[in-house]
Parts: structure tokens; sequence; C-alpha cells
């Protein structure tokens, strides 16, 4: 039986993000998951942080990607700040990805649900996808190649193996009692 694990990711707005997904949904399969994501494979008439919640009560892990979606040409972080010691950030050239890729992973962190944080290189390192925030090691990944590229690195197999295995022990744990000694 398939493992559900909770597949969060912006709608692609380029066809090698499309790729990924169909991509990473594939190799999910193929080790025996089942991947859920809102509004793809479910469907739920509720407020979306309820359906969110309820999904992720139901599945064993999480895997965001934070794919690019803003584009900021030229951009001040931190604008006329006013106060000492604190300066404008330049956003040059740099990209935003969509909130739900850091609500989702905050709410699967407060569950306990292991979490699997992919970042579309480019986008801006910030919140939960700043490195360290959510204590997991957070790949970026290129995409001005193919799709698929970066599944065949030493780096995937090594961030999903370990993710598989807290996926796993997720599911045994689930079904053992609690022990009072």
């Amino acid at each position: 039986m398939a493992i559900p694990v909770f597949l969060s990711y912006p709608k692609p707005c380029f066809g090698n993000q499309d790729g990924f997904v169909d991509e990473l949904r594939c190799y999910l399969e193929s080790r025996e998951f089942l991947p859920r994501t809102l509004g793809v494979t479910d469907y739920d008439m509720d407020a979306p942080l309820t359906a969110i919640r309820r999904l992720m009560l139901e599945s064993n892990g999480l895997i965001t990607i934070a794919f690019r979606r803003t584009y900021i040409e030229k951009g001040t972080a931190r604008f006329r700040t006013d106060i000492e010691g604190l300066a404008p950030v330049e956003l040059n050239d740099t990209w935003l990805t969509t909130p739900w890729a850091h609500i989702e992973p905050a709410m699967a962190y407060q569950l306990g649900l292991p979490i699997l944080i992919l970042r579309e290189s480019g986008v801006i390192a910030d919140g939960i996808l700043e490195q360290g925030v959510a204590g997991v090691y957070m790949p970026e990944f290129d995409l001005t190649s193919s799709a698929n590229q970066y599944f065949k690195t030493a780096e995937w197999r090594g961030i999903i193996g370990k993710w598989e295995g807290y996926v796993r022990a997720v599911v045994e744990s689930k079904g053992t009692p609690p022990r009072l000694y």
C-alpha cells in the first residue's frame, strides 16, 4: 500500500517547472509513496488552512517545491529604513515564490512531519526557506537545463533517501501504541 505524503508546490508557470513536478511525482510513486496535493489530487470545500491541515493529518511527510513565481527586476528591501545599523538590501534580478511554500512546511513542522523543501535557484532564501530555519538541509535546484537533471545527482539521492527513512519511521510510529513505561 502506498504511503500518503503531502506534495506542496505552486501552480507551475514554466514548462520546465511542470516537468519537474511530473518527475518528482513519478519518483515518489516508484518508491511506493502517494503524493497528495490540494487542488490537484484532493479537493475540499473548507477554508484552505482547514483543508491543508486535514490533508497533512492524513499524510506522513511533506515535500515543498519553492518555484520561481514573481520576478523582481529592481527592488529594495527595508527601503528608507531609519533604524541605525539597519541597511537597505538590493533585490535585483531575483525571484519570490508563493507564500504557501512558507505556510505549508511550517504547518507540517508543527505537526512533527518530516519535511523536505526544494528551492529553485534565484528564489530568495527568506522565512522558512532560509538554511537551518527548519533544521533540515534545503537543496537548491536549477531548471535552466532539463527538469529531470536534478534527480540524477548524488545530492538528490542522499537527501531523498534520508527523508524517505524519516517518513517510513512516521508510518511505523503511527501504528505503534503509546508506551506507559
